[in-house]
């Protein structure tokens, strides 16, 4: 996720390659990360700790007290963190740094590495306007941003953070079916992917309910709909609802083991 969001900010010209100091737990993962988007790169948190002004911390839930304990001396008092990492709680960070802390709570996903990234954060209290425009900016920078309050971020990883393994499931299943009746895997993967693409553009850029964009693509007695009917009956709909539940009852566990 953390190159994801390198990549996007890169690419979108927000920062520049000097403005950026990555740490990595491996020297192989620091040289890569290094060849790949040419930035320094570290083995010391704390370098980077004292470089930022932004500090974003990208790694696993489990990881982040021993990681805050680590850079606790070398922090700026201005600097603004962003967690990244599915319940997290802004009040944790706080007691791990400081109560003064400037505390950044967001969700990304992994489309941030084409620029088509979705991004939901909150802020405390002592995050300021001007602040919150400038990581709205940062997050613009490699795709879509809202603001939400912190009570339905822990909801946030089943709908966006989560949900692009959904839909890389759902072009593999449309693309074996394509297959199946004689057209070429690759040719099937880009038809299959370029649909996804087009159906997500048209509930974005139309505003349509996407039922009824989906009604406009069935017509009486037509193929579309006999497809709709199976999908229905095989508890389409319900499947997706029963994945998202999972994935929340997931986070509350990670937030209680956390």
């Amino acid at each position: 996720m953390a190159q994801a969001m390198v990549n996007g900010m890169l690419q979108s010209s927000f920062l520049s390659r000097e403005d950026i100091l990555a740490s990595t737990k491996s020297a192989e993962s620091a040289q890569m990360v290094r060849e790949t988007f040419q930035i320094e790169t570290t083995l010391d948190n704390k370098k980077v700790a004292s470089f930022a002004d932004v500090l974003i911390v990208a790694v696993k839930p489990h990881l982040y007290g021993e990681v805050l304990q680590e850079i606790l001396s070398y922090v700026k008092n201005e600097t603004i963190i962003v967690t990244i990492a599915a319940g997290i709680e802004m009040a944790y960070i706080e007691s791990q740094l400081s109560k003064n802390a400037k505390v950044i709570r967001s969700m990304p996903n992994t489309p941030s590495l084409v620029g088509e990234g979705m991004t939901v954060f909150c802020a405390n209290e002592r995050v300021t306007e001007p602040e919150i425009a400038f990581i709205i900016e940062m997050f613009t920078a490699f795709g879509q941003v809202e603001v939400v309050e912190e009570s339905l971020m822990d909801y946030i990883p089943a709908i966006s953070g989560s949900s692009p393994a959904y839909v890389y499931m759902f072009i593999e299943a449309l693309a074996d079916g394509g297959v199946r009746s004689g057209i070429p895997r690759e040719k099937a993967y880009k038809l299959a992917a370029q649909s996804v693409l087009g159906a997500a553009k048209m509930v974005l850029e139309t505003g349509k309910h996407p039922g009824i964009l989906k009604d406009e693509v069935c017509t009486p007695g037509g193929a579309t709909i006999e497809a709709i009917t199976a999908l229905e009956q095989n508890q389409f709909r319900g499947t997706i609802l029963a994945a998202m539940e999972s994935c929340d009852r997931k986070n509350r566990r990670m937030k209680k083991e956390n």
